[in-house]
């Protein structure tokens, strides 16, 4: 990630226009690498709620032969858009 980019992930449950705290996993910066606990403690990464979408609708269907047992449901997550705001190490 980079600051002013946008990301996709879970519904947060945040307004839009809300400020939230991520904290990282691995950070890389030029030649420096941050991957363990003790390094990414201070890290953070500050994103602002730009606005909420929906992914691709996804159908499926269960059929059993000879029996006239059918069922058909769909599913269709919702997403979080972030915009990466500021990055501290």
């Amino acid at each position: 990630m980079a600051e002013g980019q946008r990301i996709r992930v879970e519904l947060l449950g945040q307004p839009v226009g809300a400020e939230v705290t991520l904290a990282p996993v691995l950070v890389v910066d030029g030649e420096n690498v941050l991957a363990t606990p003790a390094q990414l403690a201070g890290a953070s990464v500050t994103a602002r709620v730009v606005g909420e979408e929906k992914g691709p609708k996804i159908n499926a269907m269960t059929y059993k032969n000879k029996s006239n047992q059918r069922r058909r449901w769909g599913h269709r997550q919702h997403y979080a858009t972030l915009e990466i705001t500021a990055i501290t190490v």
